[in-house]
């Protein structure tokens, strides 16, 4: 068994099944004609049940030809220009080149006996992020796993600055269409079940600052501690902005911490033609960013970044095994010091490798494609009678909803929107997503690849009214 070890004895294995690995991924990736087979769970499952783990293949050619049967036939594809539905973007090969080394060299990110130059390539693209986004000389952070955990540290480090010896005191401020892991962390920080004061949006899902202000009054008349206001530039639903500069001053204003969840909209950072639409964000006290969002690299690579270093203390231990504090004195730079994670993969390189390859303009030129295309996929929804869209487009999301003209039954609609949606992915020809608005079932498309078109937009919205149409033409048969 020793010879499926990675060392000097076997690089040359090594090579031969990485190699063998890439190709057949290559030739899928290359014959790939739609997002998905449309396979259903009752016909992959039994394929996946048979196989006994206790009985190996003994063959890497062999494993790979029975990983094409379960996996690779059936997955779904994102860098098909018809996948138009969660937030997963096209990765580019310079950070997949990078997986491949960080993943064989299998470098620890925690210490510096476990990463040596991985710790610095770390601390360098954690300066450059901070460093765009304006946070200032005493700015930090450290890589992550992805904006859940990002915003979890960061609504950490806001608990802790907050000093309040009763937690039921502490209340963070989120807009209604916030991510749903600002509840979860408050609920993880011990928080009560009312921590978390949901601020209406306006007409464009963006908080609604005037209504904000007056919770903020609230929570000081009631004697309660206004811990954090979460801003979010690229709300997962709409891609909302929420307006960072006003919502800055009322975080001044009251002593509050003031976190940007930019998990979707850090792309604007490279733009270069929409940077303005996240201006305010240089005023925050922690940001979240997702670069395996807009910044079209394999998952996960994340990070969060504040503007006082001196806030990620509340996240270090000491272990003597691992990072005694006399290490601080030697000025070892230990990344787990940072860090809610002990173990931690390299993902920085892949940030490294795209940004030494293609450049920040690269990726920004990229990004503005996407919201680009989303302004031109807006215009065709809204002239498109079939349909309502809902808000024009901040970054790349559209949401919109198909409204038969014969039928005015809204949970009828919602049945047909919903149809059409199942039905599209089973057919495997086009991912869309789904969400609710006012409680009523809507369709999303979030754009994240470059090589979609407004033709694959508008091919997409009429095989959804085809499905539909069929719907609502069953339906009415059943009826009668």
């Amino acid at each position: 068994m020793r010879s499926h070890l990675l060392n000097d004895t076997t690089a040359e294995q090594y090579r031969r099944s990485v190699t063998d690995g890439v190709e057949r991924v290559a030739a899928k990736l290359a014959a790939t004609d739609r997002p998905f087979t449309g396979i259903t769970v009752d016909a992959l499952s039994p394929r996946i049940d048979e196989i006994d783990l206790d009985q190996p293949l003994h063959d890497t050619g062999a494993v790979l030809d029975e990983l094409e049967d379960v996996y690779l036939r059936d997955a779904i594809y994102f860098h098909h220009p018809r996948y138009l539905a969660h937030l997963n973007c096209p990765v580019v090969i310079p950070a997949v080149l990078g997986e491949a080394v960080l993943s064989a060299v299998n470098s620890s990110l925690d210490t510096w006996d476990q990463s040596a130059g991985g710790t610095l390539i770390e601390r360098k693209l954690i300066d450059w992020t901070t460093e765009r986004i304006g946070l200032g000389p005493a700015a930090d952070g450290v890589f992550t796993s992805g904006g859940t955990q990002s915003n979890l540290q960061a609504l950490l480090l806001a608990r802790e600055e907050a000093k309040s010896n009763d937690l039921s005191e502490l209340r963070i401020f989120a807009s209604e269409v916030s991510h749903f892991s600002v509840k979860k962390s408050a609920k993880l920080l011990g928080l009560g079940p009312d921590a978390v004061v949901s601020i209406p949006v306006d007409h464009d899902k963006r908080m609604q600052t005037v209504a904000l202000a007056r919770e903020l009054e609230r929570c000081a008349k009631d004697g309660l501690v206004p811990m954090a206001v979460v801003a979010t530039a690229g709300t997962t639903d709409f891609g909302s902005i929420d307006p960072l500069p006003e919502i800055a001053e009322l975080c001044e204003q009251f002593g509050t911490w003031m976190h940007v969840d930019a998990a979707y909209g850090c792309g604007l950072l490279a733009s270069l033609k929409h940077r303005d639409r996240i201006s305010g964000i240089e005023r925050a006290d922690s940001v979240t960013v997702d670069y395996h969002k807009s910044f079209f690299q394999p998952v996960s690579s994340s990070a969060v970044l504040v503007r006082d270093a001196a806030t990620l203390r509340h996240a270090t231990y000491h272990a003597e095994y691992l990072n005694p504090r006399r290490m601080v004195e030697e000025r070892i730079p230990n990344q787990v010091d940072k860090s809610l994670q002990t173990t931690r993969r390299f993902d920085a390189l892949k940030l490294w490798m795209t940004l030494r390859t293609m450049g920040a303009d690269g990726i920004g030129q990229l990004f503005d494609e996407v919201c680009d295309l989303a302004r031109e996929g807006w215009k065709l929804i809204a002239a498109d009678p079939r349909f309502d869209v809902v808000v024009e487009p901040s970054l790349s999301t559209l949401v919109f909803r198909y409204i038969p003209a014969a039928v005015t039954d809204p949970a009828e609609i919602d049945r047909a929107n919903l149809y059409a949606r199942k039905a599209l992915f089973a057919s495997g020809d086009a991912i869309v997503a789904g969400t609710k608005v006012a409680g009523r079932h809507y369709l999303k498309f979030t754009l994240l690849n470059p090589e979609t078109q407004a033709s694959d937009i508008a091919a997409v919205l009429d095989l959804i009214a085809g499905h539909a149409e069929q719907y609502l033409g069953e339906s009415l048969d059943r009826a009668s």
